[in-house]
Formats: C-alpha cells, sequence, structure tokens
C-alpha cells in the first residue's frame, strides 16, 4: 500500500478519480476462471478506454460462485495487470466477517488500492445504526487500507445518509458506493462534504451529479466498458467535458449515446444481467463466456436479439 491507515482519506481523495468500472469475470466453458481472459479484458480498458480504476470480484464479477481462493486470485490478477496504471477496489463482501477481513488483508498484501464492503444482511435488527458503525470500525480498526462503504437493496435495507455520514469520520473510510435514490445521496454528499467520495453506479446520473454536486469518482458498473470501444470512447470524453466545466457540450456527447442506452435496454433479459454483459462484451471483441449458477445463460433466441440490437446501436468497432 502507499499510504497509512491515517493517510487513506487524503490518498484517496487525490487519487480515486475518474471513471471506475465493475469487472465481469470471464469463465471457460468448464466454468473455471479464465485468467487470460480476464488479463486481455483489463488491458483493453486500461489502455483503450482509459478507464482509471476497476471493481473486482462484486456481483457483476459473481463473487457469490467464487471459492475463497478464486477471489484471492482475482484480486492478484487484478494488480498485477494494472500495474500502477490504473486502481483497484476489491469486494471482500460476505456475511461472515472473518470472511471480509481475510480478503481484506488479502487485498491489504497483494497491493490493492482499496477495498469495498457490503453493508451487511441484518436478519431481525429494526434499529441498525449503532449495528453499522460498531460493523465497520472493526474493519477499520483490523485494516489499513482504505475502506469504502456499499448500500444496495440487496441487504434488504438502505444504510442512511446520517448513518454513513457517522461511519464516514472513521479514519479508513474513502468512500462509498451508495446504490439508492438520488435524494439521500444527494443529502449525503452534501452532509460529508470532501470527507469521502460519495458515488453511484448510475451512468444515467453521473454527468448530472459532476454538474450539481461536484463528483469526481463514477463508482462503478459495466456501462464503462458496454458502451465504448478503442474508437469510440464518448463515456470517456463527456466525462473530460464535464471535469473541463463544458457542460453543453458534455451533454451533447453524452445524449449520443442514448441509441446504445436503448439497445441495451431493449434487449436486455431482465432474469440474466451477467450472461447479457458477457455476451454484449464478445460482440464488442471482449472475453465474456457462461455465467455460474445461480445466473442463467442466454438461449440462442435471446442472443439474436441481443446481436440486432447492438449491430444498430450506433457503436464504432
Amino acid at each position: 500500500m502507499n499510504y497509512s491507515r491515517h493517510e487513506a482519506k487524503d490518498y484517496a481523495r487525490e487519487h480515486m478519480q475518474g471513471i471506475w468500472a465493475a469487472a465481469l469475470n470471464p469463465f471457460n466453458a468448464d466454468l473455471t476462471l479464465n485468467e487470460t481472459g480476464l488479463r486481455s479484458n483489463i488491458r483493453h480498458w486500461i489502455d483503450d478506454l482509459d478507464i482509471q480504476g476497476l471493481f473486482i470480484a462484486g456481483k457483476q464479477g459473481e463473487f457469490f460462485s467464487m471459492s475463497l481462493e478464486e477471489r484471492k486470485r482475482n484480486f492478484e490478477i487484478a494488480v498485477d495487470e494494472c500495474g500502477g496504471k490504473a486502481g483497484t477496489i476489491m469486494s471482500v463482501s460476505d456475511q461472515n466477517f472473518n470472511t471480509v477481513l481475510e480478503l481484506a488483508k488479502h487485498a491489504e498484501n497483494c497491493g490493492a488500492d482499496y477495498v469495498v464492503v457490503h453493508a451487511p444482511v441484518l436478519s431481525f435488527v429494526q434499529d441498525k445504526g449503532e449495528v453499522l458503525y460498531q460493523y465497520y470500525k472493526a474493519l477499520c480498526d483490523q485494516l489499513n487500507i482504505g475502506i469504502a462503504m456499499w448500500s444496495h437493496p440487496d441487504s434488504g435495507y438502505l444504510m442512511q445518509p446520517e448513518e454513513c455520514a457517522r461511519i464516514a469520520e472513521l479514519p479508513n473510510i474513502v468512500a462509498i458506493k451508495y446504490s439508492v435514490p438520488r435524494e439521500m445521496y444527494v443529502r449525503l454528499s452534501h452532509m460529508v462534504g470532501d470527507k469521502i467520495q460519495v458515488s453511484t453506479a448510475s451512468e444515467d446520473e453521473w454527468l448530472d451529479n459532476i454538474e450539481e454536486l461536484d463528483w469526481k469518482l463514477y463508482l462503478c458498473s459495466s456501462p464503462p466498458y458496454q458502451l465504448q470501444t478503442r474508437n469510440d470512447r464518448r463515456m470517456h470524453d463527456y466525462t473530460q467535458l464535464a471535469f473541463q466545466g463544458k457542460f453543453a457540450e458534455a451533454r451533447k456527447l453524452r445524449d449520443s449515446l442514448n441509441p446504445v442506452r436503448e439497445a441495451i435496454a431493449r434487449s436486455r433479459p431482465a432474469d440474466k444481467p451477467q450472461a447479457f454483459g458477457k455476451y454484449w462484451q464478445e460482440l464488442l471483441g471482449q472475453v465474456g463466456g457462461p455465467v455460474r449458477h445461480p445466473m442463467l445463460n442466454l438461449t440462442e433466441t435471446e442472443k439474436a436479439t441481443i446481436r440486432e440490437a447492438f449491430e444498430g446501436c450506433g457503436l464504432k468497432l
């Protein structure tokens, strides 16, 4: 690591910026991790698309279907392939606290930049604030690496802005991936100021959040490598225009991607998000492959529908 626990906030403010993408994990036909394919995708994302950081072994990456050793190996490959050219944030989320801690220490030891920890499922707990504070505090007390919170409806509840703001005071809490209604993340942004980076995964709202909330970080989902190609980097370009304060130009460029967004929304089966993402990657020339249980693979009919939508979306290959 390039910082101490008490330097984590300052380090993240300086280095955790720009577009960060959540990596899908390519699997081979026998469902083993396709390490060569993952390395190829990472190189494309960094070298061709100029993505600034990667979110590794998250829900997009099917971490829930992976063994502990596979998740650790996933971290190692990403750190090695990024090679300091892009940041890494490792999802160490798990319902078992000791597993979270073991994965986070491995992330520290293998050279990751940050970890992200999903809010735990809290069965039967009505007043969650103190439970959540003590959960993240226990992690902060035992780790040096910068930690991002992650609140999403998958936990069965949403962390409230006041709860997040209290946790943000802990020394090595550096960010939050806040998958909540806009009113909630706007309120948190105003509450925490520049203590931590606040972000959400919605690409549709990214430009508005740069302009209205002065956000510097997109953390993170798959659009950075699904909406772009080596010869068509409109998400990157509208982001840079927005960072320069050229919002009218940025909005025009962002809106030009609407046919791509519509093609994705129109052709993506509601019950097969990862399978869709991997097949769309293959159409873009990236490495995809099958998904593991409990996720479902695409049918040939669904693939034909996606191909048709892809071919008419206007992305320059």
